[in-house]
């Protein structure tokens, strides 16, 4: 088969502009996902947030299984045909991604939209039933979505695909915004609503598909032009790479592991989709009413995702360091780097966690209005040290290509989560769902670490990682606690007509302002971070280290 000419390799800076484009649009995109739920419970309330954070879940895991892998399974492919000098077989690859995600997408569509009567029924709500059919719709784009960004990534070319995320995002939430208040307005029920919301997925979809049709249109014109210089191949080579080169067994072979690896993320929170709901029944909940305290439940969760957004955005370096690593066998080289990010994601998620626990009323009034569910998030809040710690070490393990271990792990943490939510929820309401949380959460990421150990990445002592940052956070939520009480009586004297929510509001600002630089200071009285670490830190280190010494908050 007649091939063009090789192409230059990809250059290490276009690399890295690749890669900081897509992690920059990919925040972008998780902000505005994570945070349009804050307007949806402000304007449709408990009920509906509770029914929109039961059936998104479940979408997820279908979406998964309708994409199969194929981002990745693309990219990889199309950089082999890339490589090789054949644009023909490079499209061929993504010729037979699009037939395939057809497939699914189709079977996965019939799936959702005709079993969503039978799958309201299992998660014990008949409300959920219109928005996992209004959902459903997003399926007839999302795979070949998926494929067109595979095959642009394995071009080398990351802007498509950071384009489109945050256009598909940014339609997402219009739609639902603008739907939101429509349905709200005309008075439609529940249900109704929860299904305006969902609906915004598929037009997201929609828009993000249309963006990369876009791309793959000018791409192809700028191919026909740059090969209308050439010589002109021969119709019968022109025929025989209209075939995939790679064959459909030996993709969906690749495809199908990575399928499998991503359902189980979903995993912890289907766990609650399916069970609290009719827990929350027994504990003397009807069906509207257990909804909405399932949406009291998710009060935290935004923010919890927040955190977590941030930390798995720090960890994607580690990855390819790692695997680097073990292919030279010289593990040892990068301990220190794995050792020093689950500490700096230890330290994170113990502040946030604290911060969040202790400013729970302030926060639940300044995003959610009221007072309402605020014991549930002070107890969720703690999923948020161990959820955090759990993506980075699940980074590390995967970086070790030990991706099994840490789905083992997840299905563990899972099955906690049943069991904890059947023995708790009957009894303790949403407040027992919120500690079983942290106790599957809490076993996945004791899980990884000790598989760590097994590799001996992990050689952190008690003091160091243990004592040291505990006590820092506990002067901390201390101190913000006192400051929480303090304000709002202040707030109170000096301004007896501020609003309840500004109150609030000013009080959570501040006071999570205040307890962030309590425990910076701590850190460095403690011991718990150096005069070593901070002059790891490029430019702030040098900058930072006369300033504390001159404040007296670090010595040496």
């Amino acid at each position: 088969m007649q091939q063009g000419s090789n192409p230059p390799p990809v250059p290490a800076r276009a690399i890295v502009k690749g890669a900081f484009v897509l992690g920059a649009a990919a925040v972008v995109s998780k902000l505005l996902g994570t945070l349009q739920k804050i307007p949806l419970q402000n304007v449709a309330g408990d009920s509906v947030f509770g029914i929109y954070n039961a059936v998104y879940p479940l979408y997820t895991l279908i979406l998964f299984i309708a994409t199969a892998g194929f981002p990745i399974a693309v990219s990889r492919f199309v950089a082999e045909e890339r490589a090789s000098g054949s644009p023909e077989g490079a499209r061929a690859v993504l010729a037979m991604a699009l037939k395939l995600s057809f497939v699914t997408s189709l079977g996965c569509f019939v799936l959702l939209y005709g079993g969503a009567g039978t799958l309201a029924g299992w998660i014990g709500n008949g409300h959920t039933e219109e928005a996992l059919r209004s959902v459903s719709f997003a399926l007839f784009f999302v795979p070949g979505l998926a494929a067109l960004r595979g095959y642009f990534q394995g071009m080398g070319n990351m802007v498509p695909t950071a384009v489109s995320q945050v256009a598909e995002q940014s339609v997402r939430v219009a739609v639902m915004v603008a739907l939101l208040f429509a349905l709200v307005g005309s008075g439609a029920s529940d249900g109704s609503i929860a299904a305006g919301a969902m609906f915004g997925s598929a037009a997201g979809a929609l828009a993000g598909l249309l963006v990369m049709c876009g791309y793959w249109q000018a791409h192809r014109v700028k191919e026909v032009r740059a090969s209308s210089g050439r010589k002109k191949t021969s119709h019968s080579a022109v025929k025989a790479r209209t075939v995939s080169p790679v064959g459909y067994r030996r993709f969906i072979a690749y495809a199908l592991p990575i399928c499998l690896g991503s359902v189980v993320l979903p995993m912890l929170t289907l766990a609650d989709t399916f069970t609290l709901p009719r827990l929350l029944r027994l504990n003397g909940f009807d069906e509207a009413g257990a909804m909405a305290q399932f949406g009291l439940y998710n009060h935290g969760l935004p923010l919890i995702q927040l955190v977590a957004m941030i930390v798995s955005s720090m960890s994607v370096a580690l990855v390819p360091a790692l695997s680097e690593a073990k292919a030279r066998g010289k593990l040892a080289d990068v301990r220190g780097s794995a050792e020093a990010s689950l500490r700096l994601v230890w330290l994170i998620g113990l502040a946030a966690s604290a911060g969040m626990a202790v400013t729970a009323i302030p926060l639940n009034v300044m995003f959610y209005k009221d007072t309402e569910g605020y014991a549930a998030m002070m107890i969720l809040a703690w999923t948020a040290v161990f959820s955090v710690v759990q993506i980075v070490s699940g980074t590390i393990l995967q970086g070790l290509g030990a991706e099994r271990s840490t789905a083992y792990y997840l299905l563990a943490a899972a099955a906690i989560k049943v069991g904890l939510n059947v023995a708790l929820v009957p009894r303790w309401g949403i407040e027992g769902a919120a500690l079983s949380a942290v106790a599957a959460y809490a076993a996945a990421a004791v899980l990884n670490l000790l598989r760590l150990r097994a590799y001996k990445l992990l050689r952190l002592s008690w003091r160091t990682f243990v004592w040291k940052p505990l006590l820092a956070t506990a002067v901390m939520a201390i101190v913000t606690a006192a400051i929480v009480v303090a304000l709002d009586a202040l707030l109170v004297y000096v301004w007896p007509d501020m609003a309840y929510r500004w109150r609030q509001t000013v009080v959570a600002v501040f006071s999570v302002a205040c307890g962030a630089v309590v425990f910076g200071i701590m850190l460095f009285r403690t011991g718990a971070v150096g005069v070593q670490e901070l002059s790891a830190v490029p430019k702030l280190g040098k900058r930072l280290l006369p300033v504390l010494r001159r404040l007296r908050i670090i010595s040496t």
